[in-house]
């Protein structure tokens, strides 16, 4: 009970441990903290990709997928840190350096997700007359769905990985450098990125099963899932890559910090990343989820 008290006060004011087994303990409990809090790196990733699954147990497998690339990134940064390699990752510019790389493969993900979909009704190809009659009406949905793919947030998982924040911080400063030696050098990462998978599959989980609830006929549920999903992925994409650009450009437009009395990390200081994550959530995500429910529920009442 002590041990685990201590190591639930060391969240948010970390210092290293006296053993492997208490440092890979926090290090996982720092993940669970990460995963559960808004997180501009994983959240809307994992959000777009679940929701537009369609299935829980595709949501699942997604989340998996992402969380595990993370997981492998942050076991890799953690060895560089061991190694003193990893002071480029503090740089304010590498985190809008990944804020542009995670937008345009957003940006990408969200073209191939709504390719066939009906999504702002862009075309790729020849226009045919009545579908475009159609799709201006509201009426038309279109059944050939791209679905998003693990390999997709395999890539994503990635890259996002490399953003650098109050837990990377302490993963490469505290825990990392604080291993006996090399060869257990990148278990803080991989345990941490542990922590973090163990809550996104089950976010997972959950947004991939939002479209099962929405009492509509199959067809018109899964065309708001990905119809949300590439909304979320390009309109999202597009904000991440130009607060990336805009950072680059001027890093004080972007310097901003709101503290709050919240002693938890991602909580307590709020910059550009957490605005981020609640743009494209839920200003993108959810309220195009939610318009278009009632959107389509008001249209069966109708007909």
């Amino acid at each position: 009970m002590c041990c685990k008290k201590g190591v639930l006060m060391d969240l948010f004011n970390v210092h290293a441990q006296a053993s492997v087994l208490m440092t890979l303990i926090l290090a996982y409990s720092l993940g669970i903290v990460h995963g559960i809090t808004p997180d501009e790196h994983t959240w809307p990733i994992t959000f777009s990709y679940s929701i537009g699954s369609y299935s829980a147990k595709k949501g699942f497998l997604i989340g998996l997928a992402f969380s595990l690339a993370f997981s492998v990134q942050r076991a890799l940064a953690s060895e560089l840190a061991y190694f003193s390699l990893i002071s480029f990752m503090s740089k304010p510019y590498i985190d809008y350096i990944v804020y542009v790389i995670v937008g345009s493969a957003m940006v990408f993900g969200g073209l191939y997700v709504f390719r066939f979909n009906n999504v702002f009704h862009i075309h790729f190809g020849k226009i045919d007359k009545i579908h475009h009659q159609e799709a201006l009406s509201g009426k038309y949905i279109d059944e050939k769905h791209k679905k998003t793919t693990y390999k997709m947030a395999i890539v994503h998982g990635f890259i996002a990985g490399w953003g650098f924040g109050a837990f990377a911080l302490i993963l490469y400063t505290v825990l990392a450098p604080s291993m006996p030696n090399a060869y257990v050098a990148w278990l803080p990462g991989f345990v941490f990125g542990l922590g973090t998978t163990t809550v996104q599959i089950l976010a997972g989980a959950f947004f991939g099963i939002m479209g099962k609830r929405l009492s509509l006929p199959e067809n018109v549920s899964q065309h708001i899932a990905k119809l949300t999903a590439a909304r979320t992925l390009v309109l999202g994409g597009v904000m991440f890559a130009l607060s990336g650009i805009l950072g680059l450009s001027d890093p004080k437009l972007l310097s901003f910090n709101i503290v709050t009395p919240i002693k938890v990390h991602n909580l307590h200081n709020l910059n550009i990343g957490f605005f981020l994550v609640i743009a494209v959530v839920v200003g993108i995500g959810l309220s195009t989820f939610l318009i278009e429910t009632i959107k389509y529920k008001r249209l069966y009442k109708t007909t």
